[in-house]
Order: structure tokens, then sequence, then C-alpha cells
């Protein structure tokens, strides 16, 4: 997750205040490795499994949960999110001889090398951070990169609502929920979430097409934020 000032906040206030500006996201991370789990190519024990912007690492903790078995794949671009994420992991020493392992690794998934390694990916509330100049692009042409033939990506973003009638309903409604879950000003959400570049579903559709990706089967929604399953085409 590409969130704005982390800096300096423990783990469970960083936790809390995430959930109470993101509607449903108790549930996100959970929802994103059922989904993930269910897919042909992750469902087979001991599946490569790669967390893109893991953030302080709630879907790590989620696969752990559900899918022990994964060898997972942890990235983001920030030490202290990376930091976060260990210390939410920790596991008594003999619980980890059942588990696959963790990888760490700070950077992007453009920088990702290699050939194809994994049977599955999730990236929850990532490509929302990047703007819509060519970045938004590479970040799905890399993961597609990174992704063997056939497996199947969850993609959890803010979106630019289609509906006419109701848009601008969705993102008040949208701004009413983030200043009553917490005391502050819309302005308090951006510093922490970090400015949002949201897409439209056409626009999606077109990127994930031109990157090698099937079109998104939606499977959450909550307010603005929708969640997509896509698979990389052969």
């Amino acid at each position: 997750m590409l969130w704005g000032d982390h800096e300096s906040m423990s783990l469970s206030g960083y936790d809390s205040l995430i959930a109470s500006l993101i509607p449903g996201y108790t549930s996100l991370a959970r929802l994103s490795v059922s989904l993930l789990a269910a897919s042909p190519m992750a469902q087979a024990r001991g599946a490569s499994v790669l967390v893109a912007g893991c953030g302080s690492g709630a879907e790590l903790l989620a696969a752990r949960q559900l899918r022990p078995d994964w060898h997972l794949t942890a990235l983001d671009p920030s030490q202290d999110m990376l930091a976060m994420a260990r210390d939410k992991l920790q596991a008594p020493p003999g619980d980890q001889q059942a588990m696959g392992p963790i990888q760490w690794v700070q950077g992007t998934v453009e920088d990702l090398t290699g050939e194809p390694a994994f049977d599955g990916a999730m990236a929850v509330l990532v490509m929302q951070g990047l703007p819509d100049d060519g970045s938004k692009r590479r970040f799905l042409s890399s993961l597609c990169q990174s992704l063997r033939p056939g497996a199947q990506v969850v993609l959890v973003d803010q979106m630019l609502p289609e509906r006419s009638s109701i848009e601008q309903q969705l993102i008040t409604a949208r701004q009413v929920f983030q200043r009553s879950e917490r005391e502050g000003t819309l302005s308090d959400a951006s510093k922490i979430l970090g400015e949002v570049h949201p897409l439209s579903l056409s626009r999606l559709a077109g990127l994930l097409e031109v990157t090698g990706f099937s079109d998104p089967f939606p499977v959450f929604r909550a307010l603005d934020y929708e969640g997509f399953l896509v698979q990389r085409l052969s």
C-alpha cells in the first residue's frame, strides 16, 4: 500500500487509522487472500504469491492464517512499512516450521527481474497512488511480466464512479465517512493516504488489455473503493 505520512506511528495506531478511513478495509485482506486461494494456480500447495505494496502486512497476515503453505514475497518501497509488516508477522519459532518462507524486498514491482515466478498476486490500495502518466501502465506491465501465464491478481483501489446519477453522492459519502470515523479534516486524510489518482473502470480495462491482462471481474465495492480479479493471459 502506498500511504503518505506514516513515520513514527505505532503498528496498532496505523492499522486503526487506516481502517477508519477506508470503508470495508477490515475485510479486504481476508477477502483478497480467499479469492486468490481459490484461483486455479494459487490454490496449489506451496504456491508462490506476490504481495505488491505490502504496507503494514494486512494481506501477509491473512495469508499466514488462511494459507500458511504459500511462499510469499512481501514487496514495498518503504522500509518503515516493511518493518511494520515484519513486526506483525512475528510468530513463535515453532510455528515457523509449518509455514512457507517470506521474502522481504524493498522496492517496486518495476524492480522485479527474471523469469515469471508468481502463481498469484495482490495489490491492495497500491495503483491508486500512481499517476496516470505512464506510471500505472508500467506498474501493470511489470506485474504481468512477474506472473506465470494464467496467474490471477486481486486489485483494489479507489475508483472514479461512472454511474453519473450517483457519482457525486458516492464521493460525498466517502468524505462524510472519513470525517465521521475520526476527528480531523479531509486534509488530514490526504496526508495519511497520500495523493490518490483514481481511474474509471473503462480506463482500467484499457490499461489491463494493453499490459496483458484479462478484463477486470468485480469482486468488491464499498462506496468508491472497488476490487477486481484479473488474470494474466497466455
